[in-house]
């Protein structure tokens, strides 16, 4: 890793990915104050020339990631505001039981993630378009009547939500119905986040840096969370000395797509660590990830698969057809990343990995920076 590669992620990463009030504990390192990358090119050269600083990247990523991922009191407001309002709902649909899941639940949340919630009331998909949609509608009348829920508003798309803020906990959350999928990944990538201890750090820098250059909102027709969680697995799972194996082919009886939902939490609690024999450190995972996307993966043929821990190729099947990125849900084989379908979108997405490549090359990092 080169000097001028470790400034590209400080100046992408300390400019405000970072700030005080979203990872309090961070500290930059010692003698990079964010003021010093305003400096002309020269002094920065010279500046990032002390060796030390390359081993630093890793170091840095690790205590980044210690400063800013979810804490338990987090979790825990999460989970109140969840119990109060699963009470409140089983008032008017009594069967119904109210799952937490996503980033909140995973592992790859962080102190500023949303709360996202689905909304059960039987055990298996329902017609989005119209039954979800009415017990939305329903929901969202009964939360203009609770006083501690503020800007209830339902929002129609493929999988339709009803988005509000709980004033007790100040969390936003995001509710879905009977979007069961959402439960059994939630439980699955939990299971990749623990079962080796670079993979969690290295997820939530990505996530970090993707929302710095806006290309991780989905409702912006860029990537969303999930999309980059899915496509940081893969790269990991195909190094030629992989990090993660594909869980879902190692242990298919932890991740049985029919099992009961109340069984799902425990299908992969008793998998052990994972003991990869690849030794990257966590910086060269970091430029790794961002040089993969930029040079090596074919984004017009391309599939990205965590499912079958490889590329697959598009093969004109419809759900691949004329989409601009192609990352496979594990379990229902959609395309996450559908929200990509602007050209001028996917090209920006595109730019921000190619930019590594070009600021890996000696004299590069100027034009990169003037061009940000």
């Amino acid at each position: 890793m080169t000097n001028l590669l470790l400034f590209f992620v400080l100046e992408g990463l300390l400019l405000g990915v970072w700030s005080k009030e979203t990872c309090p504990g961070f500290r930059p390192l010692p003698g990079i104050e964010p003021r010093s990358l305003t400096c002309k090119a020269s002094a920065l050269t010279t500046e990032l020339q002390d060796s030390t600083m390359d081993r630093s990247l890793s170091q840095q990523i690790l205590e980044l990631f210690h400063d800013c991922q979810q804490q338990s009191i987090d979790l825990d407001k999460k989970d109140l505001c969840r119990a109060e309002l699963q009470r409140e709902i089983q008032r008017i649909f009594p069967q119904t039981k109210l799952y937490l899941v996503g980033s909140s639940l995973n592992g790859f949340g962080t102190r500023s993630s949303d709360a996202d919630l689905c909304l059960v009331l039987i055990d298996k998909q329902i017609n989005q378009k119209s039954e979800a949609l009415h017990i939305l509608t329903l929901i969202q009348q009964l939360f203009y009547r609770l006083s501690y829920i503020e800007r209830p508003q339902l929002i129609r798309a493929k999988v339709p939500i009803v988005k509000f803020r709980d004033k007790v906990s100040g969390v936003e959350c995001d509710l879905n119905v009977n979007n069961v999928v959402g439960i059994r990944n939630t439980f699955l990538l939990r299971t990749y986040a623990y079962i080796e201890s670079r993979v969690r750090p290295l997820v939530l820098v990505v996530k970090k840096w993707a929302c710095h250059h806006g290309i991780n909102d989905a409702s912006r027709g860029t990537l969303s969370s999930y999309s980059l969680v899915l496509m940081v697995l893969h790269y990991l799972q195909t190094l030629p000395e992989p990090v993660i194996p594909s869980l879902q082919k190692e242990h298919p009886e932890c991740f049985d797509p029919t099992m009961q939902l109340h069984l799902v939490h425990q299908g992969g609690s008793k998998i052990s660590p994972y003991l990869s024999l690849n030794s990257s450190n966590l910086g060269d995972l970091l430029v790794g990830f961002l040089q993969y996307y930029a040079t090596e993966f074919n984004w017009n043929n391309s599939v990205i698969s965590v499912r079958e821990a490889k590329v697959m190729s598009k093969n004109n099947e419809m759900e691949w057809k004329n989409k601009y990125i192609c990352v496979e849900e594990p379990y229902d084989r959609t395309n996450t990343a559908r929200a990509v379908h602007e050209n001028i979108k996917f090209d920006m997405i595109r730019k921000e990995f190619i930019q590594v490549k070009w600021v890996s090359r000696p004299g590069d990092w100027g034009k990169v920076r003037s061009e940000r």
